[in-house]
């Protein structure tokens, strides 16, 4: 979950690389670092503990300068978040510099061996022993890359790599294995990083390595070859995404500008993929055909965190359309449990990064049972893009912002769009109930946009519970994945104990917790002229009653000009009528925004919160 940035060219490298891990912080903010190399073969680096705006601190107290370097910004995993533990690392002669992002398993074993052959170790990390261990190969007569290449051959884990020597001028080795890696190309520079938004100001034309995949940057080319030295012809492509989006755009936090981004983000997901005229659906051309749907069996969702809430959503859209048994599970407990696979199930897997680690092994480990993977992603060329037999993606743009916002509804417009797609091709949908889905979708950006303008109110609503402790947020149906979605996003970035929970389970715990100081949010939307969601309203209704006869405060996410929870709730929150299917889109933006005033009062980070990194590419 750490970020890496290098460069070899040209221009000025330092305020290039600071500026290139300013766009990474995202995925990490214990410590930063950075390490250049000058014309006269002098190697200079800093590091500091916290922020990124401590390294430039001790920059500008010790400047320094050089032709080439590689920069980290960290997610401490292996050593405290201390500037001793920051990287980059150096090995035993202090010629070869590592930043790494990942886990090194193996570590241990390789310390006490490098230790007994004379290395001596400064770190608690893993990553000093990578550093160690290559020097070790140089020390033994073995060109730089030939060094690098024995070395990662040895070691075990997850793992992406920028790498650089003295003395091997202008030069930079990427190694991947598990977390990303992107190539970007310019004229007379390449850059190494781990996402795209550093690279986007400087070049639109990138490649992504692959695992056990190596590539060597200097400033006239770049050469990928495989861990055993074959080479590579990686697959180039042009990013499309504007600079300016990855930016704040005058906002005061990304995260308050990517939800206001929400209404492009949905009509992006759904552009050019769905017929008003016929409501038919035209997904990306994929290795899955219309067959292989109709003969699909079961549907297995696997994602997680957000990710996770919106597949529960995409169940709901699933079973209803197009009537077939759809399980969501957590990725990082999928494999553990031994899933029964069958070659006729499908398995979805969601991923905003498209890189997320247990994700990625979930996938692996159905494709093994012979299961065709459909993949809901934001970042084309991802690992999760380019492994999967077909892939939706979500083009919502960059999501700087730790707690996700856009990704999730772009993920529920993609989920919709499949659901009628698979009733169609299975023919549990007519063109007359297609054609109101669609038309219920092309309806959704405007109405998003209406809660937006309307977003005062829930500030307003933020300054009587922000000094709470707990929140309950309770949902039936499709709307439990909501009260789920709402919980993450207040404790994620306001630190305040949040539990979503399925409204019909009052009576078996939750309950007991209620009284005069407990805040409640319930969602408890319906569509009119729908039975189903019509009682799903009134037992909705009465687990509000229930809270407010224990004193509870209630704050009811509700459809417009609703008569009767109205009546019992202490606050209201309003959403403009939709279908039961898309309603979850609508009630999580309110619940965003709400999130995000009571954390803003709160004095938080809420683009960094702390512990947490944007995409999580380690176990």
């Amino acid at each position: 979950m750490c970020g890496i940035v290098g460069y070899v060219g040209n221009k000025q490298v330092v305020p290039l690389i600071i500026d290139g891990l300013r766009k990474l912080e995202y995925r990490g903010y214990d410590s930063a670092g950075i390490a250049v190399v000058d014309d006269a073969k002098h190697l200079e680096l800093r590091r500091a503990e916290g922020k990124l705006r401590n390294l430039e601190e001790a920059i500008r107290l010790s400047p320094l300068d050089g032709n080439y370097g590689i920069g980290h910004t960290r997610w401490a995993t292996h050593g405290r978040p201390t500037e001793e533990n920051a990287h980059p690392h150096r090995d035993q002669s202090g010629k070869i510099v590592v930043v790494h992002n990942g886990i090194i398993e193996n570590y241990l074993l390789l310390k006490e061996r490098l230790a007994a052959n004379g290395s001596i170790f400064k770190t608690e990390t893993d990553t000093e022993v990578v550093a160690h261990l290559i020097g070790h190969y140089v020390d033994e007569g073995l060109a730089f890359e030939d060094a690098v290449r024995k070395a990662v051959k040895e070691l075990k884990g997850i793992f992406a790599l920028s790498i650089i020597s003295v003395d091997v001028p202008d030069t930079i080795i990427a190694v991947r294995e598990g977390p990303p890696v992107v190539i970007g190309l310019g004229d007379g520079e390449f850059f190494v990083a781990s996402d795209i938004p550093p690279i986007l100001q400087h070049t639109r034309d990138v490649f992504f390595l692959g695992d056990r995949e190596i590539a060597v940057l200097t400033k006239d080319s770049v050469r990928v070859t495989d861990f055993d030295g074959n080479i590579l012809e990686p697959k180039q492509q042009r990013i499309t995404w504007d600079p300016i989006m990855a930016e704040k755009g005058g906002f005061k936090h990304f995260m308050l500008k990517e939800i206001y981004e929400q209404p492009r983000a949905v009509r992006d997901t759904s552009q050019g993929r769905v017929s008003l005229d016929t409501g038919k659906v035209y997904l990306d051309p994929m290795d899955i055909s219309d067959e292989d749907l109709q003969a699909v069996t079961a549907i297995e969702i696997a994602a997680c965190g957000t990710s996770w809430h919106a597949g529960l959503a995409g169940k709901y859209m699933i079973e209803k359309l197009a009537r077939i048994p759809v399980d969501v599970d957590y990725a990082s407990e999928f494999r553990y449990r031994d899933p029964v696979l069958k070659e006729t199930d499908l398995l979805i897997v969601i991923s905003q990064s498209g890189e997320t680690a247990d994700t990625i092994a979930a996938m692996r480990e159905a494709r093994a049972s012979g299961c065709k993977v459909l993949a809901i992603c934001n970042v084309q060329g991802s690992m999760i893009h380019r492994e999967a037999e077909g892939t939706i993606l979500t083009h919502a743009g960059p999501e700087i912002g730790v707690a996700s916002t856009k990704a999730f509804t772009s993920q529920m417009v993609a989920l919709y769009l499949f659901a009628s797609h698979l009733a169609q091709v299975r023919g549990s949908l007519d063109e007359e109930g297609a054609k109101k889905l669609a038309q219920d979708l092309a309806e959704l950006p405007l109405k998003i946009e209406q809660l937006l303008n309307d977003a005062d109110s829930i500030e307003e609503l933020s300054k009587d519970f922000f000094r709470v402790q707990d929140f309950l947020y309770l949902g039936r149906g499709i709307n439990f994945p909501v009260a789920l979605e709402g919980a993450l996003k207040l404790k994620e970035i306001s630190y305040i104990h949040a539990e979503g929970y399925p409204a019909g389970e009052m009576k078996h715990g939750p309950n007991a917790l209620i009284d005069e100081k407990l805040p409640v949010v319930v969602i408890n939307t319906k569509e009119t002229g729908n039975a189903g969601s019509e009682l799903r309203y009134e037992k909705t209704h009465s687990n509000i009653v229930e809270v407010k006869a224990r004193d509870g405060i209630v704050i009811s996410v509700l459809t417009e000009g609703d008569s009767m929870s109205s009546k019992v709730s202490n606050h209201i929150i309003e959403i403009p009528e939709t279908s039961d299917l898309l309603g979850p889109i609508l009630s999580i933006v309110p619940l965003q925004l709400l999130s995000y005033h009571i954390a803003v009062r709160r004095g938080c980070d809420v683009d960094q919160p702390r512990n947490l990194a944007k995409s999580v590419t380690v176990e």
